[in-house]
C-alpha cells in the first residue's frame, strides 16, 4: 500500500482537510499501528517509508504530527464527515 504524498506535518485546522481526505488510510494505519504498541519508528519506516536512523527528528516529527492529527479525527474530525454539507 503506498501512502499518499505527505508533509512532515498535517495541516492544523478545526476541520477536516482536503490533506486529512487524502490521509484517512494513513491515520487508519498509524492507529491501529498504534493500538498494537507497535514501536513507532517500525511505523514510520512502514507507512511513510521513512529510515529513522538514517533521519530521526524528520521520522519522529512526521510520525508524532500525523498520528495527533488521526487521534483527532477520531476524536472531533469525525463529526464534520456526518454533517450535511453546507448550500
Amino acid at each position: 500500500m503506498t501512502t499518499p504524498p505527505f508533509d512532515d506535518s498535517p495541516p492544523v485546522s478545526a476541520r477536516v482537510t482536503p490533506y486529512d481526505e487524502r490521509h484517512f488510510v494513513t491515520y487508519l494505519r498509524l492507529l491501529d499501528a498504534a493500538a498494537e504498541g507497535a514501536d513507532w519508528r517500525e511505523a514510520v519506516r512502514i507507512v511513510f517509508g521513512i529510515n529513522p536512523e538514517r533521519e530521526p527528528e524528520r521520522a519522529r516529527l512526521v510520525h508524532d504530527s500525523h498520528l495527533v492529527r488521526a487521534r483527532w479525527m477520531t476524536e472531533n474530525g469525525y463529526r464534520h464527515l456526518l454533517r450535511p454539507p453546507l448550500n
